[in-house]
């Protein structure tokens, strides 16, 4: 019986012991905004030894890299990602994506001690990027992850609406992107709303109800966040340009 894909990758990381949290689509739909995907994301510690674990679980997927920069510590370590797509039967096609820094995240060994860890069939205690780095990680010049973005928070926040802890009505204050659901939270968080207010202004308009100039503000607020995020991508861009023109000039390639 042919595996699933995702399955095959996960189990493969595990046998092959490489220290990764699961991010991305993946991850979207474990925590129940569902997103059809035909590619994985890790976040992995860009450690040597924790290399060559991942470099043995892509041999063991049959991966062949694609696209630029080539799989090294130190293209990892200045933000870039390494892509990949497996020629397994169990996961033919299926691409596989590693980074190690996180624009807007904290450091991978900070991610790892705020993980998540779920089981899933044949990929037992899958490691996955803890909610609220997530919701940062997904912080994006790109359209499709906003709209995810307030689903992951919708999602969460009607799981907990009903008996929320003092984390949680932080996490909603920092993260919703639902004009009534800040509006009911600031309402009712008391001293989480005292503390959440001076890193995110617009809070005062849930506060006071005014909707139309909530939905201004997050609109503002995420511009000024995919500005951040383009000039965070252009020098790596530029960079990767460099090597394609490079690679080109000396007549190889993938």
């Amino acid at each position: 019986m042919t595996q699933n894909p995702i399955l095959r990758v996960l189990s493969t990381f595990r046998k092959c012991g490489v220290r990764s949290l699961l991010m991305g689509g993946q991850a979207c739909i474990l925590y129940g905004a569902a997103e059809f995907s035909r590619d994985t994301d890790f976040a992995v510690l860009h450690s040597d030894e924790n290399l060559e674990r991942l470099k043995a679980a892509l041999r063991e997927l049959a991966a062949r890299p694609v696209f630029f920069p080539p799989l090294e510590a130190a293209y990892l370590a200045r933000g870039h990602a390494c892509h990949f797509r497996c020629g397994h039967p169990d996961a033919d096609g299926f691409r596989v994506d590693v980074m190690s820094v996180l624009r807007g995240c904290d450091p991978f060994d900070a991610l790892w001690s705020r993980r998540m860890l779920i089981d899933l069939p044949d990929a037992p205690e899958v490691a996955v990027l803890s909610l609220a780095d997530l919701v940062l990680a997904k912080k994006t010049q790109r359209d499709k992850d906003w709209p995810m973005i307030r689903r992951l928070v919708e999602a969460d926040y009607e799981r907990h609406k009903s008996n929320p802890n003092d984390e949680a009505l932080g996490f909603w204050l920092r993260e919703s992107r639902t004009p009534a659901h800040l509006i009911e939270i600031a309402g009712a968080a008391g001293a989480a709303f005292d503390r959440e207010i001076g890193g995110r202004p617009l809070l005062e308009h849930a506060r006071a109800g005014d909707r139309d100039a909530l939905e201004r503000a997050l609109l503002d607020e995420q511009e000024k966040e995919r500005a951040r995020d383009r000039e965070y991508w252009a020098p790596l861009r530029a960079e990767l340009e460099s090597l394609r023109r490079a690679r080109g000039q000396s007549g190889d390639s993938h």
